[in-house]
């Protein structure tokens, strides 16, 4: 910073931090944990406060005092007389002193904690382990604490037989505790980490797990907020039940084959326990719709995609009663509200409402929409991913809802910048991406519908039969999918009204293939399956469907 002369460091009055502000002879001070200068004045300035730095931090200059239990912790004198924790006072005030001595046991820093629970640092503490110089280097085991006071707490629990330490800084500062003093540590074959219950506890563990060779790190859990809270709870056993039940240390995502019994087999019911479609047809190599599934629909354009999804809206959200997020980008919400209308009305409302009285629209309205088990996303049009992915965590994560149906995946990267070579790709692929992972982490069951590309030959619209190369923009939507389904049907055909359901992906069972065909009834604007034994009505003109 400059050429002025360290002195000590000091608690620093930006942050809270007790020992990383740094003391130089010229006034000055910085503190290595929040990056706050403080001027020479002894003032340090941001936004929010000015703060006076402490005048409590001075060198070294050892405060005696005596030692004896402290019975609001339940600590005894032997513990407190063995770590040199005692009761003294300082300009007329109890403190307590944790003493913080170097390999020979001499004292090199002292910590006051006052009864208001703030800290005054003296001397050296910073890079020594509370109760280091007690235990030799090498062992079997030696328990980490995130405070004195638990460190005293559980060497006693043990007798003050076995290797117990404290980081001086707290849980945010426990990494560079760790790198620190990363040899001693190393020495032994178990560090059994036990820091507070808390965010702060959790998160100090894992970064100071991170620093020890593999295998060594092992994080303790407790059922209060640290182990003193345990021992005046009455919960001592549950202290040293934490140390030997510890689990070592693993990064995130890698979980021991050991630990799965109740995943694997208490919770087989879970994917044995599926929701049936409305439609045998779906059924018949589906098995139905489990949580935690990604099923995407495609087609080509104009054949019955939207028209199966809003079924599938109204089956999950009206005749099964389930909380369901609808996105669709290519109407408005008011559209989707009269569709859903209209299939309990078995009427397309679109078309016009003659026949029917208000009290009819209003049942049917309260019914669907208005039933309260529906969350529409006001937007028409392409918007953000990152906004899109932030929406649906939101209905699933708030509002309950455990049925997302996304229409369409195309016009969500429409709007986004894809220029490039592969841009479109690119995109698809980081948002299939993060719509696996949202399915995985929340278990939702997500619809959502892709578009293909035009065959070279035969058209869908003319009856061409769809695959999964086809899927427009990415291999990750066919990757990333539990289920594909593929919609056919020749628009121009003697049969429109028929729609062909082909499985082209089935993760769940592997039946793929032709799965059955619905039939589209124009003057209801429903689907009903179709066994080829029922005639199709010849007075349905083109004209009727071309919306389907």
């Amino acid at each position: 910073m400059d050429s002025s002369r360290f002195l000590f460091h000091c608690p620093c009055p930006n942050c809270g931090s007790s020992d990383a502000c740094g003391i130089y002879d010229d006034g000055h001070g910085f503190c290595f944990s929040c990056n706050k200068y403080f001027k020479p004045s002894g003032e340090v300035s941001n936004t929010r406060s000015t703060k006076k730095m402490s005048k409590e931090c001075i060198p070294m200059e050892e405060l005696e005092g005596e030692f004896r239990a402290i019975k609001t912790r339940g600590l005894n004198e032997d513990t407190c007389r063995k770590y040199k924790y005692y009761i003294g006072k300082y300009k007329g005030k109890a403190v307590q002193v944790a003493c913080y001595c170097d390999d020979t046991g001499s004292v090199v820093g002292q910590k006051f904690r006052f009864a208001d629970k703030t800290f005054t640092i003296f001397g050296k503490v910073s890079g020594q382990l509370f109760g280091s110089q007690l235990w030799g280097s090498g062992g079997k085991m030696i328990v980490v604490t995130e405070g004195e006071i638990d460190c005293l707490t559980v060497s006693q629990l043990q007798n003050n037989q076995w290797p117990v330490v404290s980081i001086p800084n707290g849980a945010q500062a426990a990494k560079k505790a760790f790198e620190d003093n990363l040899e001693y540590l190393s020495s032994f074959d178990k560090v059994i980490i036990m820091f507070d219950m808390d965010d702060a506890g959790r998160k100090g563990a894992e970064e100071a797990a991170k620093v020890l060779p593999v295998g060594k790190a092992y994080i303790a859990t407790l059922p209060f907020k640290d182990p003193n809270e345990c021992l005046k709870e009455g919960k001592s056993s549950e202290v040293i039940k934490a140390i030997w039940n510890a689990k070592i240390y693993r990064p995130d995502g890698i979980v021991c084959g050991s630990d799965l019994f109740n995943d694997c087999v208490l919770h087989i019911s879970e994917f044995s326990n599926r929701e049936e479609y409305p439609w045998e047809a779906l059924n018949a190599k589906t098995r139905g719709v489990g949580y935690g599934e990604l099923i995407t629909l495609t087609s080509g354009s104009g054949m019955g995609k939207s028209t199966l999804l809003r079924e599938l809206e109204y089956y999950f959200g009206v005749t099964k009663g389930e909380i369901c997020g609808v996105v669709a980008l290519e109407e408005s919400t008011r559209k989707t509200g009269l569709e859903l209308m209209s299939i309990d009305l078995n009427k397309r409302l679109i078309l016009g409402s003659e026949g029917l009285s208000q009290e009819e629209l209003k049942g049917a309205f309260e019914h669907t929409v208005g039933n309260g088990n529906f969350f529409l996303y006001d937007h028409f049009g392409s918007l953000d991913s990152g906004n899109l992915l932030s929406k649906l965590r939101y209905m699933i994560k708030a509002l309950g809802c455990r049925n997302i149906f996304l229409d369409h995946i195309s016009i969500v990267v429409s709007g986004m910048d894809t220029d490039g070579d592969g841009g479109e790709r690119k995109a698809i692929d980081k948002l299939m991406t993060n719509l696996r992972s949202l399915v995985e982490e929340t278990q939702c069951r997500m619809f959502v519908i892709s578009h293909l590309k035009r065959p070279e030959k035969k058209g869908h619209e003319e009856g061409a039969q769809v695959s999964l190369s086809q899927l427009r923009g990415s291999g990750a939507i066919a990757q990333l999918s539990d289920m594909v389904i593929g919609l056919e049907r020749n628009q121009q055909g003697d049969t429109p009204n028929i729609l062909t359901l082909r499985i082209l992906k089935n993760r769940f069972c592997g039946l793929t293939g032709v799965s059955g065909y619905l039939e589209y009834v124009p003057e209801t604007g429903r689907l009903r399956d179709f066994t080829g034994e029922d005639s199709i009505s010849e007075d349905f003109s083109k004209e009727e469907t071309k919306d389907f």
